[in-house]
């Protein structure tokens, strides 16, 4: 399925919106990918973690963890694909931490799967996590990477989209952006 494909599903479930967003990497942009609004469809869940998990099976991880909130639903499908466990990492006190009682050994083979990139920042918390158990991290996939491939988070990472999606710092919004009423929508709070 090519990137045009991909994108006209985004737009007609209304997972690609336009307007003033301000990003969970605290950037503001024209455009926010509300992935769950697509990953809500079976079939598209289904096609996507397809997608991803051919791309990692032949890395045989053990498990695949997923930034909270996001990156859950895809994760725990491209695992269902792959055939392994799948876990999810979260904010507590504002710090990236694994708990639930879920666990990763040192031994074990992981797999990161998130939904979309910016600046691949929780991506790389959870990294951190990983790295610190001393577990190796075979790859990781994306769904959407807003950084068109500019953000290498790891010299095994796939992604099935990537485009350069404008966004901004607080202080270079363009006026064309800065008279629309911001919206908020990610998972995370931005002050």
């Amino acid at each position: 399925m090519d990137q045009d494909k991909i994108l006209s599903i985004f737009r007609t479930t209304e997972a690609l919106l336009d307007g003033h967003f301000v990003l969970t990497s605290g950037r503001h942009s024209p455009t926010y990918f509300q992935c769950a609004k697509v990953l809500q469809y079976p079939k598209y869940l289904t096609v996507f973690s397809r997608m991803i998990a051919e791309k990692f099976e032949k890395y045989k991880p053990d498990v695949v963890i997923s930034p909270a909130i996001g990156g859950i639903v895809l994760g725990t499908e491209v695992s269902n694909q792959i055939g392994c466990r799948s876990i999810f990492a979260e904010r507590k006190e504002g710090r990236m931490v694994i708990r639930r009682g879920f666990s990763i050994d040192k031994e074990e083979r992981i797999m990161i799967v998130e939904d979309v990139i910016t600046t691949g920042g929780s991506v790389k918390e959870v990294m951190n996590l990983v790295l610190n158990i001393g577990a190796k991290i075979v790859g990781i996939g994306i769904l959407v990477d807003r950084s068109n491939g500019k953000v290498k988070l790891h010299n095994n990472q796939y992604s099935i989209v990537k485009l350069d999606a404008v966004s901004y710092r607080n202080d270079d919004i363009p006026d064309e952006l800065d008279v629309i009423p911001i919206q908020k929508p990610g998972s995370r709070y931005i002050s």
